[in-house]
């Protein structure tokens, strides 16, 4: 592995855990956009507000390590991207403001009228937002971004046929990211009935990100041949790896074993970002532009890689350790739940059968 490889392959590892953990937190965006009218979908985004809140803002670290590696390390790269996709990438960055105010300010309004209408400018910026940022790694993976300042067509760029897959499998994944991490806190919080319903939306939410995988292999045969060849070559192997974490975890949900199959959906979303890169390997932009001719100088890249060795060493285990104290029940999630037939039928399955996941 070279120099400018390992940068790029840490950089990606942090585009996994931003898909993962930031694709969770718009998911849930997406199911408290579900949840309901005031009153009827009050307990479920009091759980979704619990689940994300203490740690949404931590999951967009993510997004920046990959912007300021992609920045300083590759930085023809980032400049050809950034002024080919300006208008998705805009779009996006207003959702995450709009989202992330709306979410802070639903909380402080008391006023029926205002709660709604920050409630609603939060799930409809975790819906689009996802989407554009799908549909940039669409234009990307296509070969629609050629090197150089604004090189490639601004608008054709984003919307095509590769690219609306990207969007829409985006918001898709994310939904059932949301609704497989949701039955675990669901449960951890004693609200049966509520993991019985997001196991639902989970086994919804992955037949049709099945369906749109599916469909897909003949958007990317007509749209993106080389992305497509990529796939369907030296990528396969990846590409199964993903189809057969994701029949697990549909397996698992069905079992109701939430953490397991948490850790199955993570594999399989990363297993197709692998895939991704794998496929296109070694082009950062199809076809013209190599990692090797994208990268910056040893010296950048040196200190660059000792500094992301020595940062993860300290942000990754203070970003496990916030995740684990959240990972337990809290007094600010009802442990009641109302005595219907799902939650009758949840419990009947693991009465006397503890610590299960």
């Amino acid at each position: 592995m070279t120099l400018p490889e390992a940068v790029l392959g840490v950089m990606f590892i942090g585009l996994i855990a931003y898909a993962l953990f930031g694709g969770a937190d718009f998911g849930a965006g997406i199911w408290d956009l579900l949840a309901g009218g005031t009153r009827r979908g009050e307990r479920r985004r009091a759980l979704i507000e619990h689940s994300l809140g203490p740690v949404w803002e931590a999951n967009h670290v993510w997004l920046i390590l990959v912007l300021v590696v992609l920045w300083t390390g590759f930085s023809g790269a980032f400049a050809s991207v950034a002024s080919t996709l300006y208008i998705p990438l805009t779009i996006a960055a207003f959702g995450m403001i709009a989202r992330g105010a709306a979410f802070a300010f639903r909380k402080s309004v008391t006023t029926p009228g205002m709660r709604r209408f920050f409630g609603a400018s939060f799930a409809l910026s975790s819906l689009i937002t996802p989407y554009f940022l799908g549909s940039v790694v669409g234009g990307v993976a296509s070969g629609r971004v050629p090197p150089g300042i604004a090189a490639g067509d601004v608008i054709t760029s984003w919307l095509n046929l590769t690219s609306v897959l990207g969007g829409v499998l985006a918001v898709l994944v994310c939904g059932y990211l949301a609704a497989v991490f949701l039955c675990a806190d669901a449960r951890r919080a004693g609200q049966l009935d509520l993991a019985a319903e997001f196991r639902v939306r989970a086994l919804g939410a992955a037949a049709a990100t099945g369906a749109a995988g599916l469909g897909g292999i003949f958007v990317l045969r007509a749209d993106a041949p080389l992305l497509f060849a990529g796939l369907t070559g030296r990528a396969m192997v990846v590409v199964l790896l993903s189809a057969l974490a994701g029949l697990t975890a549909i397996g698992l949900l069905l079992l109701r074993r939430y953490v397991l199959a948490r850790v199955a959906s993570a594999l399989a979303v990363a297993a197709i970002l692998v895939g991704w890169a794998v496929a296109q390997y070694p082009y950062i932009l199809v076809p013209e532009l190599t990692i090797a001719d994208a990268a910056a100088g040893t010296s950048t890249l040196m200190a660059m890689l000792v500094s992301l060795v020595v940062g993860g060493a300290i942000l990754v285990p203070a970003l496990g350790y916030l995740y684990s104290l959240f990972q337990r029940a809290h007094p600010s999630v009802p442990a009641s739940t109302p005595t219907g037939g799902a939650d009758r039928t949840e419990r009947g399955r693991h009465r006397g059968r503890p610590g299960r996941g």
